[in-house]
């Protein structure tokens, strides 16, 4: 029996879903929406408040204010509400309304960002609205997910090592790519202890986090329409890219089988399956992090008008086979110098970086 007093207390870390039958690949997926806040955020949360504590940023007079497409939102209004703080969540339409009615049935206070103000997209025009806050009141503590090294610390401490207990002979694990905490901080702890993981991150189509041209993405969750500060690519072993079609599609055949998921792990399914494919064996141990759960997605991934309307009846199609996806090596070479950290702020600077030893 497990009894805690704040919700943050509860987070079940060992849950894994076979799904093999159901796509045909022998892969693995590490649940982590089962806690208060419904997705793998609450770890990031966590993290980055405590950490802000402890240096004494964060005091019984902040606002917590903070960008987030949804699922970091929710985790922090469920954080600031069990220690009293204010918190404000600067979000923009793709947030879906269930996750937006969350954060304030929460008491978070949510700021809609009404369009693409800046040549960034809506995560700059989200991110200009934010430093307008802090610079309005200096009782904001901007805890800045894209460039706070506690993001990916937050994995290097507990979803890494929870996932090396569980199968100490992984040979492959298949990362969402959104801030790139989730993915740095798995990727440097298999690499600092050297066991010989291969890490795929997977990216959203139209997402420019590993280069590429940008594109529409309307489903919230991974990609980015900046490079991520957090990223290091040289951790990094191969990218795939999803389609947000093949995204709906691997959602609705999980639920189908009565796995409600949610699009990120959507996505990260439909690439691992693609990559599994082409590369897989019979011996291969696969796993992937599914980090959300699917409720938030009822009015849209599984909602079918939203889906024809934006994408057609392709979608609605649970029985094609999966998707070649695009990929390519992650390699330093490929992108800007390496060994790169985010220096942080209190307020956010999302993208000034400073030098720092792997």
């Amino acid at each position: 029996m497990s009894v805690i007093t704040v919700p943050q207390a509860f987070d079940e870390e060992e849950l894994y879903v076979d799904i093999e039958r159901i796509f045909g690949e022998a892969l693995l997926l590490k649940c982590e929406g089962f806690n208060f806040a419904g997705s793998i955020k609450l770890k990031a949360a966590a993290e980055m408040v405590a950490s802000a504590e402890r240096d004494g940023t964060l005091t019984a007079d902040s606002v917590l204010v903070e960008s987030s497409s949804g699922n970091l939102g929710v985790a922090l209004s469920m954080i600031a509400a069990s220690k009293g703080y204010r918190f404000v969540c600067v979000t923009d339409s793709r947030c879906n309304l269930t996750t937006r009615l969350m954060m304030e049935a929460l008491g978070g206070e949510v700021q809609l960002v009404a369009g693409q103000e800046t040549g960034g997209g809506f995560l700059a025009a989200r991110l200009d609205h934010v430093r307008r806050l802090c610079a309005s009141d200096d009782r904001y503590v901007w805890l800045s997910q894209y460039t706070n090294p506690a993001n990916w610390r937050a994995h290097y401490r507990t979803t890494a090592p929870e996932i090396a207990r569980s199968f100490p002979r992984l040979d492959v694990l298949f990362v969402g790519a959104g801030t790139a905490g989730t993915l740095m901080g798995c990727a440097r702890y298999f690499q600092d202890r050297q066991h010989p993981v291969r890490i795929v991150a997977v990216d959203t189509v139209g997402s420019v986090a590993f280069g590429g041209d940008p594109g529409r993405r309307m489903i919230p969750g991974l990609g980015m329409s900046m490079r991520p500060p957090l990223l290091d690519a040289s951790y990094v072993d191969e990218v795939v890219r999803v389609e947000e079609a093949d995204t709906i599609r691997a959602c609705r055949r999980l639920a189908r089988s009565g796995f409600l998921f949610g699009g990120s792990t959507g996505t990260v399914v439909s690439g691992a399956v693609a990559w599994l494919a082409r590369h897989g064996t019979p011996d291969l141990t696969a796993v992937a992090i599914a980090p959300d759960l699917g409720e938030r997605y009822l009015d849209t991934v599984y909602q079918d008008n939203w889906v024809q309307d934006l994408y057609g009846d392709g979608p609605l199609d649970t029985t094609r086979p999966p998707p070649r996806t695009a990929r390519r090596r992650a390699h330093p070479d490929d992108h800007e110098p390496v060994g790169r950290a985010c220096a942080p702020s209190p307020y956010g600077a999302p993208w000034q970086t400073m030098d720092s030893p792997r």
